[in-house]
């Protein structure tokens, strides 16, 4: 934006060539905000995002509060005592910004939170990253990770590609990685009625997958009251009938067509997840049938 963005713990400015005989012209932006950690700033595509000591922020011309759904569960288990470990980065093959960060009760760096710009969702997660460089001229991006220490008692650490394969080969022998994603709970008109689902139609592709009939497990997970718990789910194993151990293309996916359950709630949940080798997944638009089942 042919200017340079200065940050100080309380305030944001901009600094722009003049020429001479003042050569530099200072303007503020904006006071009374803050910036976690002098590594906590990213500017992606011309719009500077960072994370402050108590919310996120932007600035695309303007400083503008940026609104998480995640706010309250970052900043209530944050370690401001190790805010200089703040990293921020992207991955902008997935339009993501990443912070990791300590929390509450770490002085190691060991989760993250993540705002993806495009859609402008959040999602977070625990992992070891203590810096990030995205892919540029590489072909994959990559982060450093401490994973010990040597005879001085200095860490020592090491740097990984991301993004490469299916599981995690962070350490000699490749690991699962475990993944899934869960919606808010969902009811029938205001709730008013219990519901009951008794068929559920999976919508899942496999594609990267490296394994044959690679595999997910989707969860109905009901309760009868906003304020109570979750009772026993609903499960089912979605399997996949393609091979992709040595046919990487193919035209069409099959896999588990339906699912008949028995599961009465007046509020649900739905879940999926995976935690074997070799296996890519991406949800697509699950279809439940469910049906009014009285209010008591």
């Amino acid at each position: 934006r042919q200017e340079i963005l200065v940050l100080t713990d309380s305030t944001i400015y901009s600094q722009q060539y003049l020429g001479p005989p003042y050569v530099w012209g200072f303007n503020v932006l904006m006071d009374n905000i803050s910036i976690m950690g002098p590594n906590a700033v990213i500017t992606v595509n011309g719009v500077t995002y960072w994370m402050g000591t108590d919310k996120f922020y932007m600035y695309s011309g303007r400083v503008e509060t940026l609104p998480s759904a995640l706010r309250q569960y970052v900043f209530a288990d944050i370690n401001k005592d190790q805010s200089w470990q703040v990293a921020c980065g992207t991955n902008e093959g997935f339009n993501e910004i990443w912070w990791y960060y300590c929390s509450q009760n770490s002085t190691v760096i060991d989760k993250y939170v993540v705002y993806n710009y495009l859609d402008r969702v959040w999602y977070y997660g625990t992992l070891n990253r203590t810096a990030w460089l995205d892919s540029g001229i590489r072909p994959n991006p990559m982060g450093t990770f401490i994973n010990g220490a040597d005879d001085l008692g200095n860490p020592t650490g090491t740097v990984i590609y991301h993004e490469i394969g299916n599981d995690d080969q962070s350490t000699a022998t490749p690991a699962p990685i475990f993944s899934y994603v869960q919606s808010s709970d969902f009811d029938i008109g205001d709730g008013h009625n219990f519901g009951y689902v008794w068929r559920m139609l999976p919508d899942v592709n496999f594609n990267n997958s490296s394994v044959d009939n690679p595999a997910v497990t989707m969860y109905l997970r009901p309760r009868q009251n906003s304020g109570s718990a979750y009772q026993q789910a609903d499960l089912t194993t979605t399997t996949s009938a393609n091979n992709f151990t040595n046919v990487p293309q193919y035209n069409v996916q099959e896999f588990t067509g339906q699912v008949y359950t028995r599961l009465r709630g007046r509020q649900m949940a739905f879940r999926i997840s995976s935690d074997g080798l070799g296996v890519s997944w991406q949800l697509g638009t699950p279809r439940i049938d469910i049906r009014n089942d009285g209010r008591r």
